[in-house]
């Protein structure tokens, strides 16, 4: 769409708070993108691979990993760049993520993205967004619910205009196809029953109690295959030059949801059932740098900051370590225990 000179993408975007936007495509989970997700972020759960031990566990089929909703980013990414004219989403920093996990995610489910633009505010040089997408299945109910908080510039700047001249060259593109959505005037969605869980028993844990650490080892062959299983093609997690160009100067950077998603899989491992993860927040302040001299390494770790005997869950205070660097500003889980 060609802008006026008097179109204020900063008005427009104020304009489009609170208003929510269904997308009337949808994602469609398959049992092999399951195990394929699962491998990217190494995740070697049994309920991901294998359907008997999923059907153990009281599941369908496969379980997708907690963070697989991501599959649905570059859906929210393209109807955003069309709710929000003026602004470049290629471009924006990642600062934080919340999700509330509703139900788990398995083989056969049919998402749908349900938008929304939190909140708008303009600090430290750029405009700070919190886009909201209540993920829905088939029948209507909701699965996860996420919250990304993002800094953006209105306009294509340096950065992006030549990232793009830079991608013409090394990505192929294919032509933009049209994203139908519409406005919902109201809407209330509907929240499953809680899954029930066969995780660790709330007697066999205590506040201050210590997860067993984990390392996960991290390459660009990991960040490739990441980047093309999540449909996540910024070159700044493969390609040196590009990373240079957003001033990343020592190369290439881990994704960020991967590096979530791999403290999503330390967390589970401990836990017994990836099904009972509630709720995970982080919030990001440092980046996991990847060169071909070797693999990176993530040191996690956590311990149970606070148990509700009522709801019969757990907070998990969670670490994520890297070059003596912690990579999250701020972290947490909670978990449902039986």
């Amino acid at each position: 769409m060609r802008l006026s000179t008097e179109f204020d993408p900063v008005t427009h975007a104020r304009s489009a708070i609170g208003r929510r936007f269904r997308v009337e495509d949808s994602y469609e989970v398959g049992r092999e993108k399951i195990r394929e997700y699962a491998r990217a972020v190494q995740d070697a759960h049994p309920v991901h691979w294998d359907d008997k031990a999923a059907n153990d566990f009281g599941y369908p089929g496969l379980v997708a990993p907690p963070l697989f909703s991501c599959m649905l980013s570059g859906m929210a990414r393209q109807a955003f760049t069309d709710i929000l004219e003026g602004y470049d989403l290629t471009a924006t920093v990642h600062t934080d993520q919340v999700l509330d996990f509703h139900r788990p995610i398995v083989v056969g489910d049919r998402l749908f993205c349900n938008l929304a633009l939190r909140s708008f505010r303009q600090a430290f040089g750029g405009d700070l967004l919190v886009i909201e997408n209540i993920i829905t299945d088939q029948r209507g109910e909701a699965v996860v619910t996420s919250q990304t908080g993002l800094i953006a510039r209105s306009g294509p700047s340096e950065e992006a205009t030549a990232a793009t001249a830079l991608l013409a060259g090394i990505v192929r593109r294919l032509p933009r196809t049209e994203l139908p959505m519409h406005e919902l005037p109201s809407w209330e969605p509907t929240f499953p029953a809680p899954h029930t869980s066969r995780s660790l028993a709330m007697d066999s844990v205590a506040v201050g109690d210590e997860l067993p650490g984990r390392t996960v080892s991290c390459t660009i062959g990991d960040l490739v295959n990441y980047a093309g299983v999540a449909d996540d093609p910024n070159p700044i997690h493969w390609h040196p030059g590009a990373a240079r160009m957003f001033g990343l100067e020592r190369g290439v950077v881990a994704h960020g949801m991967l590096t979530m998603a791999f403290g999503t899989g330390f967390i589970t491992s401990w836990l017994g059932d990836p099904g009972a993860l509630r709720q995970y927040s982080v919030r990001m302040t440092s980046p996991v740098y990847v060169t071909h001299d070797g693999p990176s390494d993530i040191e996690f770790s956590g311990r149970i900051k606070s148990l509700d005997p009522a709801e019969r869950t757990a907070t998990i205070a969670l670490t994520a370590m890297y070059e003596g660097r912690r990579i999250f500003g701020r972290a947490t889980a909670v978990v449902q225990l039986s």
